[in-house]
């Protein structure tokens, strides 16, 4: 028979033995529920913008050349062709890189006349008109480009419509590698919702926990400057002189939004 000392022992080791295995238990249930559900706890979250300006370096247009003629498809190629390997020869002599210089579009389509027909008096049938009939073809060559020395902008817009492209639209100023920049805004956003987090945690008397969860938001930057010439094939020639247009290319302000959500300790 046991003493009462010895029942003394026992009765708390079992109680000892209780409380561990409650505690390992609650904090068990704790940290599951933590991994499963981090929403249900308490916790507050914080926005950041980060915005860096930044200058484009690359500068991108489009132009064509489109030549109306007649029957002869020979000799509108012909002529469309001289005309864009010019162009190409020249901007290539302007330090364009051949991979900046893509061919988008090379087109030959016809061009019809409609047959004017009247019915006639007094006509008992159906009165039959002739198809349209196919008076000449145009032929549309279609090229972008992208020139990285801002210097020499103005002179490719002006040398392409001298060298006979008749249509020269869409300059727009991009970044070539917007990553690096839109990763120094994304950094600055984080590292001003982070200070917010702090400050917030010390007026409201509690600790910043952790990092539960974090979402991004914004644009990508682009800047976008129209430059269009019309100009007909007679008014074009070779030895034509035109002025070259000032570009000046601005800046682009890139912007990075983020909120941070932190649990509550």
């Amino acid at each position: 028979m046991p003493n009462d000392k010895t029942k003394l022992f026992l009765n708390w080791v079992i109680i000892i033995a209780v409380i561990i295995t409650a505690s390992s238990v609650w904090s068990y249930a704790k940290t599951y529920s933590r991994s499963i559900e981090p929403s249900a706890f308490r916790s507050f979250s914080v926005s950041g913008e980060g915005k860096v300006v930044a200058r484009p370096d690359v500068a991108a247009f489009n132009f064509s050349i489109v030549n109306e003629g007649g029957a002869d498809i020979a000799a509108l190629n012909r002529d469309n062709t001289t005309r864009g390997n010019e162009i190409i020869s020249f901007l290539k002599e302007q330090g364009v890189a051949k991979e900046d210089i893509e061919t988008t579009q090379y087109n030959l389509s016809p061009r019809y006349q409609n047959t004017f027909c009247s019915p006639r008096v007094l006509q008992t049938g159906p009165t039959i008109c002739p198809p349209p009939s196919i008076v000449g073809y145009t032929v549309t060559q279609s090229i972008a480009v992208k020139v990285r020395d801002f210097a020499k902008i103005g002179e490719a817009l002006s040398g392409v419509v001298s060298r006979g492209a008749n249509d020269v639209s869409q300059l727009n100023f991009t970044i070539d590698d917007p990553v690096a920049v839109e990763n120094e805004a994304r950094a600055a956003a984080i590292a001003e919702a982070r200070a917010k987090a702090k400050l917030i945690a010390r007026a409201g008397g509690f600790s910043v926990g952790r990092l539960l969860g974090i979402d991004e938001g914004g644009s990508p930057p682009f800047y976008a400057e129209k430059y269009g010439r019309m100009m007909s094939l007679e008014a074009v020639s070779a030895d034509m002189a035109l002025p070259a247009p000032s570009i000046e290319p601005g800046s682009q302000d890139v912007t990075v939004t983020v909120t941070l959500r932190y649990e509550i300790d």
